[in-house]
């Protein structure tokens, strides 16, 4: 999000300013939002189902290593550790201090041991760059899966952290986009309700990042939730 990247948690305020057309960028809007962001994300009622359904169609296994793109404050993290357990790993990245801050807060409230966290803005930084990242810190350089919930809509262009998720996952392993469009439901008032979420947070609801995964991917599964309005993508990298 515009910020050097570190992988220390001695992490510093970066000074910024308003560009010329006075919207705030969307790293300093998340690092504002950072500590309400679970309340204010909806995530109980609305966003949590497609979580569920993305990490569920990963099937990670015990001891696997799997990258959160986009991790925020680490929403995802409970849904996988159930899922690869005491030996697994999880590594999240994020562009935001602010929400990577909440993200360990909340990793040391669980006692959660087995996670790496990392800041990097994954449509500038190289995916060479983020394996090593990972790797110093003891990860493994390519993980068994990659996920992205709610991520790639924020992040221009998607393109490039979608590439970075791809080689971030080994041969064969799963990647998964979980992301936003307009609602197919006709219930009155429910597109307007979704656009005015994605507006405040500053996502492209018309991005439909999942197309990377369609595009790019075998063994190609869909899903949805809340009348259309979530879209989960999964796959497999292909061996070459």
């Amino acid at each position: 999000m515009g910020y050097a990247l570190s992988l220390s948690w001695s992490f510093q305020r970066q000074p910024w300013c308003l560009p010329p057309s006075g919207v705030i960028p969307i790293a300093e809007k998340y690092s504002s939002f950072a500590p309400f962001y679970d309340l204010m994300s909806a995530e109980f009622p609305v966003y949590r189902a497609g979580r569920q359904l993305g990490i569920g169609s990963l099937n990670l296994n015990p001891g696997d290593q799997v990258v959160d793109l986009g991790c925020g404050t680490g929403l995802n993290f409970g849904l996988l550790k159930e899922r690869i357990g005491p030996t697994g790993t999880i590594i999240g990245i994020d562009r935001s201090t602010k929400m990577l801050a909440q993200a360990r807060r909340k990793a040391d409230r669980h006692g959660w041991t087995n996670i790496i966290l990392i800041q990097a803005d994954a449509t500038t930084a190289s995916p060479a760059f983020l394996s090593a990242s990972i790797t110093s810190h003891g990860g493994k350089a390519l993980s068994d899966a990659t996920l992205a919930t709610y991520a790639l809509s924020l992040m221009k262009p998607w393109e490039a952290a979608w590439d970075a998720m791809k080689q971030l996952t080994r041969p064969r392993g799963s990647l998964c986009i979980v992301d936003m469009q307009e609602p197919t439901s006709l219930f009155p008032g429910m597109t307007a309700l979704a656009q005015s979420a994605c507006r405040l947070g500053g996502a492209d609801i018309t991005a439909h990042p999942w197309k990377g995964v369609e595009r790019d991917c075998t063994d190609v599964t869909k899903a949805s939730a809340r009348s259309g309005h979530l879209q989960i993508r999964t796959g497999r990298r292909r061996s070459r």
